[in-house]
């Protein structure tokens, strides 16, 4: 835990810091951070106690605006917090928290940053209790936890995911694709995937009802037709 340690000749941050992070590298980078912000936030949207985001500035220091080793994670969450909007997470300003669980998705440009320097200052500065990093190009997934000050890799389940303690979900790669999971291997959807998945379910209804209602109107032309050929051969299908 972030302990404050204030003196008298410290120049103490702003409190209203602006996140200060260069854009991402590329369109499936913003989209894979966002589906696992939009994903998690959807899935714990009854919860008022966490808070998570990505490519948003973490200002620990308390004589630093920013630090020149450390850039915001590609998406992180912390818990035991209110649940507002914020401009970057200022960890003096949030009763010392800092994140619970970090990932780093790797590029070409920082995959050897995320696998040492940042996995050194998320283990000795921050004290992160879970790293992850995913490569989307070798779909390389990786996970430690912190064990008596020291990272310890995750345990790999046999259908290859991650069991995160911290959010008591599965990280997973399922069509490509870096995602959360809940215990039973469900993948948790988007809140634009959840709306596709019952639009989805209603015209599936709608068919069903289609396909009812034309096999009642089959079922009453085949009467039709039988009761026309009874009359044909004399007979009275009234009367049968």
């Amino acid at each position: 835990m972030y302990q404050p340690n204030p003196a008298a000749d410290v120049i103490w941050p702003p409190t209203d810091l602006w996140s200060d992070e260069p854009p991402m590298e590329s369109d499936w980078h913003r989209k894979q951070m966002q589906v696992l912000i939009e994903s998690l936030e959807s899935h714990w949207r009854d919860r008022q106690n966490f808070y998570c985001s990505g490519n948003l500035t973490i200002y620990y220091s308390l004589t630093q605006r920013k630090s020149e080793d450390f850039r915001g994670p590609d998406f992180f969450v912390v818990l035991g917090c209110e649940r507002r909007e914020r401009r970057s997470w200022t960890v003096w300003e949030e009763g010392g928290r800092l994140p619970n669980v970090i990932v780093e998705i790797l590029s070409e440009s920082t995959a050897e940053i995320d696998r040492g320097l940042k996995k050194q200052i998320y283990q000795d500065v921050l004290r992160v209790p879970e790293y992850f990093w995913f490569d989307p190009q070798s779909q390389e997934l990786c996970g430690f936890h912190l064990v008596e000050g020291q990272y310890e890799p995750l345990e790999v389940s046999e259908s290859g995911r991650l069991w995160s303690g911290q959010l008591e979900l599965f990280f997973g790669v399922p069509e490509d694709r870096l995602r959360l999971l809940t215990a039973d291997g469900t993948v948790i959807p988007t809140p634009m995937e959840r709306a596709l998945e019952a639009e989805q379910q209603v015209l599936q209804e709608q068919q069903r009802a289609v396909q009812a209602e034309q096999q009642v109107v089959q079922e009453r032309q085949r009467a039709e037709r039988l009761a026309q050929r009874l009359r044909e051969l004399g007979l009275d299908p009234d009367a049968l």
